[in-house]
């Protein structure tokens, strides 16, 4: 197949900083391309050429300025060629332009939330005839295509999903000695680790881990949290360090974390909680901590439930609005050394047989091979 994929266009892909759609655009077309001809569209950055081949993948590069003067750009570039299929990610308003200039390819919209298909930033009239335009809705988990169907009944029968995947080369089980270095490297020799790693903003729950923190010293006195993730908002970032001073519970908070050392980061950590209190699509950090062997405490909440497998490859919070029902998991794995190291290889059995970025392409390559001869 030749198969076109747009990128949201407000950041390149790869992606330097943060750009989670953009890595995931990037690790997918890479395992897509080994049986498929891929072009990617995306935003012009300094240091990446206009344009790029690697074998069946290649990359072209439009200026920015804007969602419209994007798109126009991107159109440009595809003018005059023939795809089988053309993805559209996270961004399901490019669908009525990009159908205007190719009335007769199929087109899919790979959605990783609800952002772009609810207020504020569209309304649900808006979004449903733009979904209508496409042939065929991805979902990143059976959560997120479940609400698609429930806010849009008319194309429910287009909606579709494929999990995410995570490089199992890269987040993989440490030797004793990378462990330990990598304790070292980000001060937490000697304590029990509890990490949390994602965007600071209020849905991701850090207030709720932080007070979980305060009872789990109670039984554990050596642990100490482990806050890695950037944030548009520094007095948000200063407040969650004056709440865990003010609650006595020793925090350290590292700052953005680059993808190169986010695999050391996993390592660092004795137990991985994901405290999510909105919806989470997915919850790639949850795979990606299963796959470096690190016990995963997390909100049984929308895709996680589809990663984690409560009391086998982790531990889900049914009440994950409560500090003690968080603190009761994160005990648990402190207490039972042995169980919680059994429980995390058998994560990485679980996400290496899952979650592969290899499987998720064979998944939407599948998908695209099914519907190839369907016009909805």
């Amino acid at each position: 197949m030749n198969i076109a994929v747009i990128a949201p266009g407000e950041i390149p892909v790869p992606p330097r900083v943060g750009g989670s759609v953009e890595h995931c655009i990037t690790e997918i077309t890479k395992r897509l391309s080994a049986s498929n001809r891929v072009t990617v569209y995306s935003r012009r950055s300094a240091g990446y050429p206009a344009s790029s081949r690697q074998g069946a993948l290649s990359h072209v590069r439009v200026p920015g300025g804007g969602a419209g003067r994007y798109l126009g750009h991107v159109l440009g570039r595809m003018a005059g060629r023939r795809f089988d299929w053309i993805q559209i990610d996270n961004r399901p308003s490019y669908v009525p332009r990009v159908r205007s200039r190719f009335p007769g390819t199929r087109i899919a919209v790979f959605l990783h939330s609800t952002t772009f298909i609810s207020p504020p930033r569209t309304t649900l009239t808006q979004a449903a005839r733009q979904l209508a335009a496409a042939d065929l809705v991805v979902a990143n988990s059976k959560s997120l295509a479940a609400q698609i169907r429930s806010l849009f009944p008319g194309v429910r029968h287009k909606v579709k999903h494929t999990p995410l995947g995570v490089d199992v080369s890269q987040y993989k089980l440490p030797s004793a000695s990378q462990r330990a270095a990598a304790r070292r490297e980000f001060g937490v020799s000697g304590s029990f680790s509890v990490l949390f790693a994602g965007r600071l903003i209020p849905k991701k729950g850090v207030p709720v881990l932080i007070r979980a923190m305060k009872l789990v010293r109670r039984s554990v006195p050596q642990a100490k949290l482990l806050v890695a993730g950037g944030a548009g908002n520094a007095s948000y970032v200063r407040g969650l360090k004056q709440m865990a001073a003010r609650y006595g519970v020793p925090a350290r908070f590292a700052g953005y974390m680059s993808r190169k050392r986010m695999p050391r980061l996993y390592w660092a950590g004795d137990c991985f909680v994901c405290p999510s209190q909105g919806h989470e699509a997915f919850g790639l950090v949850n795979v990606e901590a299963m796959a470096s062997g690190t016990p995963c405490v997390a909100s049984a909440n929308g895709g996680i439930r589809e990663i984690v497998r409560h009391g086998t490859t982790g531990r889900l919070v049914a009440r994950y609005r409560s500090p003690e029902a968080f603190a009761e998991q994160i005990q648990i794995v402190a207490r039972d050394a042995k169980g919680s190291a059994a429980m995390a290889i058998r994560a990485r059995e679980d996400v290496v047989r899952r979650f592969g970025w290899s499987s998720t392409a064979a998944r939407l390559a599948g998908l695209y091979r099914q519907y190839r001869k369907r016009r909805n």
